[in-house]
């Protein structure tokens, strides 16, 4: 995979991935310097130059691996679907029909439900055009968190560590259909493999190392101890204090040393010898990724995910998850520029090279 400069932080494009660098350049984009090279799209420059500025944003997130050509042939949708409920569309004549038959508490009902959903507005469909993104077995590993990024969900798929309903499956291009199951190997789980505790090993060794030299520094049974020139027990008193006050000295630097450890470190808690537990490692900053999406039902005990439908959206919502906002400006300014470069014509050549689509 081409995967090395992904994380540019001259480009800044976010990506599917918890790589600490990608959720920095997130909030470059939001938040950062970078914010207002992303708010030039809604009001500066041309037309066309802000399409295009969109479309390179979206597609960074959505896909970057899939050539452009193939994903304006296969991969985006010829429109956008309507997805208003068919109650929307008679909610007035239902309620003209509950006032003629003198029911006004029902009529009451359905005018204040048409009012709310006047509020939220119309269903963000733009984000909708990556919904045939979103089904591909790569994406579903990811969106499933089983990968640190959806380029080691694509490295998985190809070295045979997946299965597609029981079955062995090496190609990344697939598209699910609902009801399919992808099964992970969990030796395939970065996070789920026990790290080598080397640290720990090290400070033992050095620890071993530091008793011996003490040890044999000590004086055996049958010397006598050296001659010292502290005959007087004042001069033996204040020896005694200083060592003890070396002493504590130290034991105190020690209780602060493990504290900052254990509190700032990365290192994980070690998990007892012969126990059964599962290791489980996240790697740092991964928390802001952590989500599942609404069409999918993981099982973390078997390592597997049902893909339960296709993705959807409705006033207010996005089950599309995207760094941008699913109704702005950013998504339907590229819905505008691939609706006037779609490919549309697919001769029989080229449908024999179409991705597989289990539909």
């Amino acid at each position: 995979m081409r995967d090395a400069k992904v994380y540019n932080f001259k480009r800044a494009l976010p990506r599917m991935s918890w790589h600490p660098h990608n959720l920095y350049n997130l909030w470059r984009r939001s938040y950062g310097p970078l914010q207002k090279i992303t708010d030039r799209v809604e009001y500066k420059e041309t037309l066309n130059w802000r399409r295009w500025t969109a479309k390179a944003l979206l597609r960074g997130y959505h896909g970057d691996y899939i050539n452009e050509k193939i994903f304006k042939r296969w991969y985006l949708p010829e429109n956008l679907p309507d997805v208003r409920p068919p109650e929307a569309l008679t909610a007035d004549a239902a309620t003209d029909l509950n006032k003629w038959a003198l029911k006004d508490k029902a009529a009451e009902r359905a005018a204040k439900r048409l009012e709310e959903e006047k509020k939220k507005g119309l269903a963000p469909v733009g984000s909708l055009m990556f919904s045939e993104v979103e089904r591909r077995i790569d994406v579903i590993i990811f969106r499933a968190c089983f990968a640190h990024s959806v380029y080691d969900a694509r490295r998985m798929v190809i070295h045979g560590n997946v299965l597609l309903n029981g079955k062995k499956h090496t190609n990344p291009n697939t598209r699910l259909a609902p009801g399919d199951m992808v099964s992970v190997d969990p030796k395939a789980i970065r996070f789920l493999q026990p790290r080598p505790e080397r640290e720990e090993q090290l400070e033992e060794v050095e620890e071993d190392s530091a008793e011996a030299t003490a040890e044999s520094a000590e004086p055996s049974e049958g010397e006598s101890p050296p001659e010292t020139d502290s005959d007087t027990p004042e001069d033996a008193a204040e020896e005694d204090s200083a060592a003890e006050s070396t002493e504590d000295s130290k034991a105190a630097s020690k209780e602060s040393k493990s504290r900052k450890n254990s509190r700032y470190s990365d290192k994980p808690s070690a998990i007892p010898t012969g126990s059964d537990l599962t290791p489980f490692h996240l790697p740092p900053y991964a928390s802001p990724f952590l989500f599942i999406p609404a069409y999918l039902e993981p099982s973390f005990s078997t390592c597997s995910v049902i893909y339960l439908r296709h993705p959807t959206a409705r006033p207010g919502y996005s089950e599309i998850p995207t760094p941008w906002d699913a109704d702005g400006e950013i998504v339907r300014l590229a819905w505008e520029w691939y609706s006037k470069r779609r490919m549309r014509i697919r001769s029989k050549s080229q449908l024999a090279r179409m991705p597989e689509n289990r539909q």
